[in-house]
């Protein structure tokens, strides 16, 4: 899978893992998560909302969130990215709004839910009508205990949906983060303070995070050459992409490779595709 805010949104994706630290990000998918064990923290825009086990989260498209997680081990929780295509039959004027508040409480949850998450992850890429079918329980049962409202566009001039838009579309190119500041028309102390306050990380480390999502993508997906993702993942030199790869992935690009085709291609969907690092990140 590409980053998720670049390409999520054109095939339904997968991720079963330990509740971790996920930076700002945006996409054109609903997104819907479901805790299971210990607890997560679902920040949409500039709220953050604590979800308990057997809690339901939903994220409409096109708007930033990210996740953290404070709980101990053993946690587990279930992502779940759908391309609105598959939600055609409640037409588009949803798509024109956001749920007020996107959690769902335990008690409140309905038991379709469960049974449609669970159903999800047990089913496999070739039963399509089934998963558009429980994608569509999963988003009527939900729609029946959200509130929405109208999207106002506030987020538009907002810096930090900017940074993770500009991060987006420029990351495979040269960014340094005064050219970033620049071309958004503020202080480089500004974004510092965006990327160290909002992001948990300086500019550096996030660009690198980008960039090995995308990487990873490649390893999975493409039987390009090492060298060649290094370069289409906008690293500068092969000797940081290995570093940087390593700090995260614990293992080398090309073990990484050998790993996910050991796993095969029919699970690795269900897998966080990069590398085990968003745990890594808490």
């Amino acid at each position: 899978m590409y980053p998720l805010y670049e390409a999520a949104g054109r095939e339904l994706t997968l991720l079963d893992k330990a509740p971790g630290h996920i930076s700002p990000h945006l996409h054109q998918a609903v997104e819907f998560v479901y805790v299971e064990k210990e607890t997560l923290e679902l920040g949409v825009g500039r709220e953050l909302y604590h979800m308990e086990a057997g809690d339901f989260g939903v994220v409409f498209p096109n708007r930033i969130h990210h996740y953290q997680a404070f709980g101990g081990p053993g946690g587990r929780a279930f992502y779940l990215l759908a391309p609105a295509s598959m939600l055609s039959p409640f037409g588009n004027e949803w798509q024109q709004r956001s749920p007020r508040i996107p959690v769902i409480r335990r008690e409140d949850v309905p038991a379709d839910i469960v049974n449609a998450v669970y159903r999800l992850f047990e089913s496999t890429k070739e039963e399509q009508v089934a998963r558009q079918a429980y994608v569509q329980i999963l988003f009527a049962k939900a729609m029946t205990r959200l509130e929405l409202a109208d999207e106002n566009g506030q987020e538009d001039g907002d810096i930090v949906y900017r940074c993770v838009c500009y991060i987006s579309e420029h990351f495979r190119e040269t960014v340094t983060l005064p050219k970033m500041a620049r071309a958004l028309g503020v202080g480089s102390y500004v974004l510092s303070r965006v990327f160290s306050g909002t992001f948990h990380r300086n500019f550096n480390q996030y660009l690198n995070e980008t960039r090995l999502d995308y990487a990873c993508s490649l390893l999975m997906h493409t039987d390009r050459p090492v060298t060649e993702v290094c370069m289409e993942a906008g690293f500068e030199s092969q000797r940081t992409f290995n570093r940087v790869f390593r700090q995260f992935c614990h293992m080398t690009p090309r073990e990484y490779r050998k790993e996910m085709m050991a796993v095969g291609r029919s699970e690795a969907h269900k897998s966080d595709p990069l590398c085990h690092s968003r745990s890594a990140r808490v």
